[in-house]
């Protein structure tokens, strides 16, 4: 699964992890759905760049990734779409550069997952709503 590296491609990635996990369980079992990772900035000096897939990457690069003191410019992708085919390639699809997640479910999962599946992604949104403000830390900070 490739998707954009902010919320709205984390949301997809969810969507489709959701629809391997009830339509093609076996995939998911056998381990075989991975996430790509792509990169959200690019840091380029004298002809020089490298990709950063986080903040704190982004941060680590601009501190070590560079030799000299010349100015760093700093680009963030908005999606996938920005990336023309030799950066997606050189950063997201090429074997030795491309950062993959690989899905796997918990050992021993007795319905656990199915029932997270459930709860989050089906019809009811009564649990969704339960579920959320049962576990998410910042729930004290939303205006329910």
């Amino acid at each position: 699964i490739m998707t954009d590296a902010d919320v709205d491609g984390a949301h997809i990635s969810a969507l489709l992890m959701t629809f391997f996990y009830t339509q093609m369980k076996p995939l998911v079992d056998a381990g075989h759905l991975y996430l790509a990772v792509p990169p959200l900035y690019r840091l380029s000096q004298a002809g020089k760049s490298l990709y950063a897939i986080d903040e704190k990457e982004k941060e680590v690069l601009l501190q070590e990734g560079f030799k000299s003191k010349a100015k760093i410019e700093v680009g963030r992708f908005k999606g996938l779409g920005e990336m023309n085919p030799q950066q997606l390639k050189e950063t997201t699809m090429a074997p030795n550069a491309r950062k993959l997640i690989q899905v796997v479910l918990p050992k021993n999962d007795i319905g656990t997952t199915s029932d997270l599946i459930d709860r989050l992604m089906g019809k009811n949104p009564e649990m969704r709503f339960k579920f959320i403000t049962e576990n998410a830390q910042f729930v004290n900070e939303l205006d329910l």
